[in-house]
């Protein structure tokens, strides 16, 4: 069985190789069809083609204006090494200030001239001092990015300044902070788990045992997202690998640690090491088994929801936990026949020792059950008290999307240059502008009806007073380019969405015939905050329904699989609201000190904490999967091993003791 495993994890690992890096993309999709992909879809196919996304190079200087022959000259350097990137990189004409000016000198057109000087001054900082250079890129992945780093390395040259704006090096800072955040989370955590793992078995191969497990199950995981991928063409998130990671180290852990626990026991009861390995797969395998299907049907709950981010990581998630089961229920057993009681070395402590006492008594954990035990009424209202007042914060949650440049650090270059483009530009949002479609017969009265939205668009806070228009060959269709004033992914540019669909188009375009959809990514974000917290719910019912059969059938009750969902409902929604404390201003004053502490505490312990505006919209439905599936996995443990104990004894507080 050992030798089967090495051949699987060496076959996993080389399809890992071969294809986890084409399966990973950084790009987010919808499985159905909301109003911003129906607008994006129009917009590409009778007005604009295949849309390129753009990024800026926002040069500055101290002292020269934009218009010095000086500024110009710096400009049109950089502008050549842009181009000199090539086809991989640059989809298109690269742009200046000074191309546009003098296009708009050369067209005989004067709509067309008005046109290309208003673009050239939107080009230029209120102050004259800075000016944007716009390149279409070939994709937003982080490698195209990466290849346009180098030119923004020549700051300080002749006083000038040179930063990197849009939404690819936004997604790309934000995606390397996430994974180093991320790696650096699973070694605190391998490291943690191995001194607690130590603490518990008292010996160092039974330690390393389940972490083994774990590391096991998690290659096999990426090999099967690469395989998936390679063979049905789907693409997985960038952050499933660390989903698959995070879970795999958890389940892994914990099932091995279960079992190799119950084996200790049964060698304590004076079973000799095949007989204790055949005991142990008997009770503690079995509700492995079970434990893992409840993490697996919290899981499935993300498959319900109809974007590409959610179903890849459920995918990558049940991928490592069915690695983990199998391994568990199979590796291990093979590997406590080979260690045998060799699995208690090196003992650092009697505790070690298979002549020990398999239920000793008086011990710390005995003492606090039967303390509990003797006063359940006190203790369940105190931590039903507990609880609940940390889940009640939940519902004061403000999300967001970490897309929001608000989010990164100070010192990251792209937050530095958002707030450029906000100040400097007035229009923090000029990479990602709304983009509306206008489609319809050409008559006067939706000629009408657009100018009335260009108005309504000027006046409305979220928006510049800019409103480009751009019509499709014979004018059948139209573009409407609303510029955000601040962030492209923030609240109130999200808020400018939902007034522009439900406030602003329908009066004005009443009677016209025609169809205008809101598009561009702020109205692509919009749209997956609304899905999120329309299929919540969808997927709360789910889940919650598919553990409470599970676990009727299991238990044969309904008490039982009742109680446990409300208990792990209660603890999932005290972790939210944990989440919210740390991370989120309080309006209350006694929750905000509490905030605070929180915050520089762990900073204080090396955590990179700070506080942040919005809390990813899609959080709280993955920690539920996550939560919910993990806190599910723990109570079939414990309530398999108490009904264990109350058929033999027919004691209750005993067998919960």
């Amino acid at each position: 069985m050992v030798v089967v495993w090495v051949l699987i994890v060496v076959g996993m690992g080389f399809a890992s190789q071969a294809f986890l890096a084409d399966a990973l993309t950084t790009d987010i999709d919808f499985t159905n069809n909301p109003e911003s992909k129906q607008a994006m879809q129009l917009i590409e196919e009778k007005i604009t083609g295949e849309q390129q996304d753009t990024e800026f190079f926002i040069i500055l200087h101290e002292l020269l204006p934009v218009a010095d022959p000086t500024f110009e000259a710096y400009v049109r350097t950089v502008q050549q090494e842009i181009i000199a990137l090539g086809d991989e990189v640059v989809a298109g004409d690269v742009v200046t200030y000074y191309d546009v000016l003098a296009a708009s000198k050369q067209t005989p057109d004067p709509s067309e001239q008005t046109r290309l000087q208003e673009q050239a001054v939107s080009l230029v900082s209120t102050d004259g001092r800075a000016t944007l250079i716009a390149v279409p890129i070939v994709d937003i992945e982080i490698e195209t990015v990466d290849k346009l780093r180098p030119i923004s390395e020549g700051n300080g040259e002749g006083g000038f300044r040179i930063l990197l704006a849009g939404g690819a090096t936004l997604n790309a800072d934000t995606t390397e902070i996430a994974e180093e955040d991320l790696r650096q989370s699973e070694m605190i955590g391998i490291g943690i788990a191995l001194v607690v793992l130590i603490v518990v078995f008292a010996a160092v191969i039974a330690a390393v045992l389940p972490l083994s497990i774990a590391l096991v199950a998690i290659p096999i995981s990426f090999g099967a997202i690469g395989l998936v991928s390679a063979a049905f063409g789907v693409s997985f998130s960038l952050f499933t690998t660390n989903i698959a990671s995070s879970i795999g180290l958890a389940v892994g852990i914990d099932y091995s640690l279960f079992i190799i626990a119950r084996y200790r026991e049964e060698r304590r009861k004076g079973f000799d090491p095949p007989s204790a390995i055949v005991a142990a797969g008997a009770t503690a395998s079995r509700a492995v088994f079970f434990s893992g299907l409840t993490v697996v049907f919290a899981l499935l709950g993300m498959l319900i929801m109809p974007t590409t981010i959610f179903r890849s990581m459920a995918a990558g998630a049940i991928f490592v936990v069915i690695g983990s089961i199998a391994a568990s229920l199979t590796l291990l057993p093979a590997l406590m026949g080979l260690l045998k009681d060799r699995i208690n070395w090196p003992r650092l402590s009697k505790r070690a020792r298979v002549e020990g006492d398999h239920d000793p008594k008086g011990g710390f954990w005995d003492r606090t059950t039967n303390a509990v035990m003797a006063r359940p009424v006190v203790f369940l209202v105190i931590s039903v008290a507990i609880l609940g007042s940390l889940a009640s914060i939940y519902f004061t949650i403000d999300k967001g999307t970490t897309q929001s440049a608000a989010t990164l650090p100070d010192e990251v270059e792209s937050k530095q240059a958002f707030l450029i483009l906000s100040k400097d530009f007035a229009a923090g949002g000029r990479t990602d502008p709304v983009q509306i479609y206008i489609g319809g017969p050409s008559t006067p009265k939706l000629h009408a009806a657009v100018a009335e939205l260009q108005e309504a668009i000027a006046a409305d806070p979220a928006f510049a007073d800019e409103a480009q228009i751009t019509a499709a060959p014979g004018g059948a269709s139209l573009l409407v380019s609303a510029i955000p004033v601040g962030d492209a992914f923030g609240n109130n540019t999200f808020d400018g969405v939902r007034r522009l669909r439900e406030e602003i188009i329908p009066p004005i375009f009443e009677g016209t015939d025609a169809e205008v959809l809101v598009g561009g990514m702020p109205a692509i974000f919009t749209d997956f905050l609304a899905q999120t917290d329309t299929y919540q719910p969808i997927v709360l019912a789910f889940v919650l329904s598919l553990s409470f059969l599970l676990l009727m059938i299991v238990f044969r009750s309904i008490v039982v699989p009742l109680k446990a969902v409300i208990m792990n409902l209660l603890s999932v929604g005290a972790a939210y609201g944990a989440i919210v404390l740390v991370f989120q201003e309080q309006s209350n004053g006694f929750l905000n000190a509490i905030h605070h502490f929180a915050i520089d505490f762990f900073n204080l312990i090396g955590f990179q904490f700070q506080e942040v505006e919005s809390i990813e919209a899609w959080l709280p439905l993955l920690l539920f999967s996550i939560l919910f599936g993990l806190s599910m996995d723990y109570h079939v443990f414990l309530l398999s091993r108490i009904r264990e104990e109350y058929d033999k004894t027919g004691d209750n507080t005993e067998a919960v003791a």
